[in-house]
This record gives structure tokens, sequence and C-alpha cells, in this order.
């Protein structure tokens, strides 16, 4: 018996959003090596100001108490790890399900990151962190015009 894999079509009239809520089922017909991997690491967004980095990640379906954050030298580790199991019984039958992920994501900090400091919120699926910049980083910003000679 022959099966046949579902492909995704790059068709004119499907948007491109479409194709990337489909990637990882598409991942998953295609016989992809990382079956799965895209729902399970967040993407993150990193933004540099004056006083702070931002993270954000995108994590909808999470609890606060899912996360768990670390600082370790200059390593700042993200993980999380969710087990999900329902079982329902009837008189003819009964079935089991049973769902586990987790992720991990490590970022360097750079040395003008007050350690202490950090903070995180949960909100709406998205996780937040704030890294505050030491005060003397912060002086040592000194915007100046070099003319070329």
């Amino acid at each position: 018996m022959k099966t046949r894999a579902l492909t995704r079509t790059n068709d004119v009239m499907i948007p491109s959003v479409f194709d990337d809520f489909l990637r990882p089922w598409n991942e998953w017909f295609d016989g992809g090596s990382y079956i799965g991997r895209t729902l399970t690491i967040p993407s993150v967004n990193i933004v540099e100001n004056k006083d702070d980095f931002k993270l954000s990640f995108a994590v909808p379906g999470m609890k606060k108490s899912d996360f768990k954050i670390d600082v370790t030298g200059n390593l700042l580790t993200i993980s999380s790890e969710k087990e999900e199991k329902k079982e329902e019984k009837e008189e003819n039958y009964s079935r089991e399900e049973y769902n586990y992920s987790s992720f991990t994501r490590s970022f360097t900090l750079p040395e003008e990151v007050n350690k202490e400091k950090i903070d995180a919120t949960y909100v709406d699926g998205v996780l937040k962190l704030v890294l505050p910049k030491k005060e003397e980083a912060k002086k040592l910003t000194v915007n100046k015009h070099i003319t070329v000679k």
C-alpha cells in the first residue's frame, strides 16, 4: 500500500502567513529530520535600549510556573517543560492522551548587564525579560561625531 505525503504549495491565493502557520504540520508529513522542532523552540526578539536589553519570547499556552530562568556566570538560560495527560473512559472504550513539550534557550550576557536586577513577566502568551545595564555602562554611552581627515 502506497502512502501519499501532504505537501505545501506556494499558490498565489494562499498568503505566506498560512505557510508559516502550516509549516510544523508539513514538516511532520514531509518526514523532516526535525519533527516538531518548530513547535517547541520559541522565537525571541531582542532589543537594546540605552538602559537595558529586552527579550520577548512567544510561548502561548504556558503558565508562569512552567518556566525556569537561571543565570550561571555570563550564561542566561530560559527553559520550560510541560506535561499533559488526559484520560477518558467509557463503557466500550478508553482513551488516553499524553503530550510532553520542552525547550531551552541560552544566551551569553554582555558584561554591562546587571545580573542581580534581571526581571521576567509572562502575560498573554509572551514571556518578557528586562536585563538592565549597569550604571557604568549607561554612562559610557557617548555619541560623538568623528570627522574624516
